[in-house]
């Protein structure tokens, strides 16, 4: 496991729920908020990068991750309930303000957070999914129309217990399959391969998961024990359940229809991510639904586990983000081409 000079984890009870926190440094808050099937541990070198800027690096495990809450009811993982959760976070520690960054479910999460409650979070940063506000179609319909035959993974998710049992068999082998089909690494589908994003009749998501032949930098054999020892935690049901609320947030969502987002915005997304490839007309909106857009970025070569396929990029382009928020006497220091992970990230 990697270690971060200064960090420090402990659980926190959040309005009578507990969430697991990992944060380092000291200054004007940044709350991070992972997706799936990941961890507080995919931020990792944000964490070191940010609090070594000068801010409060602040990364949670999602309810459900961890030793984070689980609760067994698929309600309870809807936005209103994450993003409630991120916003007692920075009450219970302590904060009136946060900027806030989320990657894949945890974009849509930050941006709930930062849609419901704009005086806590004054700007936000999305990785890999775009924001798309509340729009007309059930997302369930939506979802279904994607496959033709097939089945778009959201789709396969939705049944509870369907895709825990394909998982069980050998956790540790799918989440190593899952990130590195959907990484930039991946060799491109070719044929007729399929993309790792749809089920053929009667199969299993694994069935187009490929493998990597070596130890890749950013996701080491350290790094894949680290998850899979997370997920002996808390197993895949909760992860799953966020899926499988997405029709009630539509239903939650409605006064937010269509509504953009008015903080300070920031995209970033990768050439190869089939989020970022999908959501090309979410981001043509941006004008509209980010209308304090800081700036939106593709990285090259880079698939969906942005920041931690390229680090330096992404902290580089968060920092340039959070120097243009008036906080006060923030030590600010970018992140120089000379320098290296081990300057920043002790192993």
């Amino acid at each position: 496991m990697t270690e971060i000079q200064g960090l420090k984890q402990y659980d926190i009870d959040v309005r009578g729920i507990n969430i697991h926190v990992a944060e380092a440094g000291e200054g004007p808050m940044v709350l991070f908020v992972h997706g799936f099937p990941e961890s507080w541990y995919s931020w990792r070198h944000q964490l070191a990068a940010v609090s070594n800027a000068g801010y409060r690096a602040v990364a949670i495990d999602v309810r459900g991750y961890g030793s984070s809450y689980a609760p067994k009811a698929i309600d309870e993982y809807r936005l209103v309930h994450l993003a409630g959760d991120c916003v007692g976070v920075v009450e219970t520690l302590g904060e009136d303000t946060s900027l806030i960054v989320g990657h894949d479910w945890g974009s849509p999460i930050a941006s709930a957070a930062a849609s419901f409650r704009p005086d806590i979070f004054k700007g936000i940063a999305l990785l890999s999914v775009p924001y798309t506000p509340r729009g007309d179609s059930r997302p369930s319909e939506f979802f279904k129309s994607l496959g033709g035959e097939e089945e778009f993974y959201i789709e396969y998710f939705q049944e509870p217990g369907r895709a825990e049992k394909e998982i069980s068999q050998n956790p540790a082998k799918w989440l190593e399959g899952f990130y590195f089909t959907a990484s930039g690494d991946a060799p491109e589908v070719t044929g007729d391969e399929g993309s790792m994003g749809f089920v053929s009749p009667g199969g299993e998501l694994k069935d187009r998961f490929k493998f990597p032949e070596i130890s890749l930098p950013w996701l080491t054999s350290d790094d894949l024990d680290f998850y899979t020892e997370q997920f002996e935690k808390s197993g895949f049901t909760g992860p799953l359940n966020r899926y499988r609320c997405v029709d009630l947030d539509w239903k939650d969502l409605r006064m937010h229809h269509e509504a953009p987002l008015i903080q300070p915005s920031l995209f970033i997304g990768g050439e190869k991510d089939g989020p970022t490839i999908w959501g090309a007309g979410s981001i043509s909106r941006f004008s509209f639904t980010l209308p304090n857009l800081f700036n939106s970025v593709i990285l090259p070569d880079v698939g969906h586990w942005i920041q931690q396929e390229d680090p330096d990029s992404t902290n580089s382009l968060l920092l340039d983000f959070f120097q243009t928020f008036n906080f006060g006497p923030v030590s600010y220091t970018h992140l120089r081409a000379h320098e290296t992970e081990a300057d920043l990230v002790c192993r």
